[in-house]
């Protein structure tokens, strides 16, 4: 169970920012790089040693370190460093942890640009990655070589929404020797992977936390240690890649994440009635808060409950056509939109065999479980969500993936 005394909503909201004429919300650092009063001070900060001093847009900026901080606080960690998408802060992560000849035990259910990275990128630089069933901890034992250094996964995967044990998998990287990264971003709030032993954890922003489909970006949350090390001048991932958040987002960001706490309790409640709903009408659906979910009473015990399951939900339509037409239709309908990403305000779905996880390939999707019939679904923010299901129920029936009419009470 997640430790009562660490209320991720409560830290966030206790972190108070003055803009610079007594604004409540912080002033906006619209400035590529910043002015010293001496060469000595600009020395000392180019050298991380003059705290407080800015330098250049792209080792840090107000605005940057202000929405860090609020993420740090979220996640449990000494301090963040954001970056400009998911899969910037997530490359930097994994450079800054690994060399030349260096190996990664990855889920095999992860994010398709995630997979990608690791699998046709990375080898570029003589870095390789084993993919495993991350359910199954023997499995993960095996794939530990002496040259592994990072191992990773996803709180809640995507798209199959598998759970990661991350307790248990943090007392194998303890064992090992190895960094335990965990990608949250579908259980923001709902989960504090470093209270259960995770070393790094990495959101893509652009999802739950900014909540309004307007943006990209990306955060890994960690140690001072180590984000100091992603920032250094002159071998830090983070700073020598360039994934800088512009300032004007970083902001964006932040006023949107003071009301996480109020979207998650949304999201989760709305899956949960529509998961249960089509279940008992007898569709094959995938959620954590469904009892018939193998991972349920694992997630059960790692959640915080006030944030339920999350808004994330998979529906078997048996088929690609199936799958398409009811999308389409739904779209239609007005209940939501044809689209990849998630934590949108209105319901976002897609066929994520032939979208977010095209990148896999079809032999490896098959194995894992990832048939073309799947739809993933972002549940959206309904005030209504009896009606919606009844919508959407009609829409179902109506290309046949409902084969008797929905359970309406």
């Amino acid at each position: 169970m997640t430790d009562k005394k660490f209320h991720p909503a409560d830290k966030i909201q206790d972190l108070q920012y003055f803009g610079e004429f007594g604004g409540v919300n912080p002033s906006i650092s619209d400035s590529s790089t910043y002015t010293f009063l001496s060469a000595k001070t600009m020395f000392d900060t180019f050298e991380g040693n003059a705290d407080g001093c800015y330098l250049y847009s792209r080792h840090s900026s107000p605005s940057n370190l202000y929405l860090g901080q609020a993420l740090a606080a979220m996640e449990g960690t000494e301090t963040a460093n954001v970056a400009a998408s998911g899969m910037g802060a997530i490359t930097s992560v994994l450079m800054q942890l690994c060399g030349q000849s260096d190996h990664i035990v990855s889920s095999r259910t992860i994010y398709g640009g995630t997979y990608a990275f690791m699998k046709n990128f990375l080898p570029k630089f003589g870095i390789t990655t084993s993919f495993v069933d991350i359910t199954k901890h023997d499995k993960v034992e095996a794939a530990i070589t002496p040259d592994t250094k990072v191992l990773y996964c996803e709180t809640v995967s995507n798209p199959l929404l598998e759970i990661a044990d991350i307790a248990g998998l943090a007392a194998i990287a303890k064992k090992h020797n190895l960094k335990l990264v965990v990608d949250n971003t579908f259980s923001p709030l709902s989960v504090a992977p470093v209270k259960l032993g995770a070393d790094v954890v990495v959101h893509s922003l652009t999802k739950f936390i900014n909540g309004i489909s307007a943006t990209v970006g990306g955060v890994a949350c960690g140690t001072q240690q180590f984000i100091n090390d992603m920032r250094n001048v002159n071998d830090g991932a983070a700073m020598l890649l360039g994934p800088t958040m512009d300032s004007l987002r970083a902001a964006s960001i932040l006023k949107n994440l003071r009301t996480l706490h109020i979207r998650m309790k949304q999201h989760s409640h709305n899956a949960m009635f529509l998961a249960k709903r089509f279940e008992a009408d007898g569709l094959r659906v995938v959620y954590p808060g469904l009892e018939s979910h193998p991972g349920h009473e694992l997630y059960k015990g790692m959640i915080n409950h006030e944030y339920g399951y999350g808004g994330m939900m998979t529906l078997d339509a048996g088929n690609l056509d199936k799958a398409n037409e009811l999308m389409e239709l739904m779209q239609h309908r007005n209940l939501g939109y044809l689209a990849v990403s998630l934590g949108f305000y209105k319901t976002l779905f897609s066929a994520p065999g032939t979208s977010t996880s095209s990148e896999i390939p079809l032999e490896e999707q098959k194995e894992m479980g990832l048939n073309d019939g799947l739809i993933r679904f972002s549940i959206g923010l309904d005030n209504d969500i009896e009606r919606t299901y009844q919508l959407m129920g009609e829409c179902m029936e109506e290309v046949g993936v409902l084969k008797t009419k929905p359970v309406f009470v």
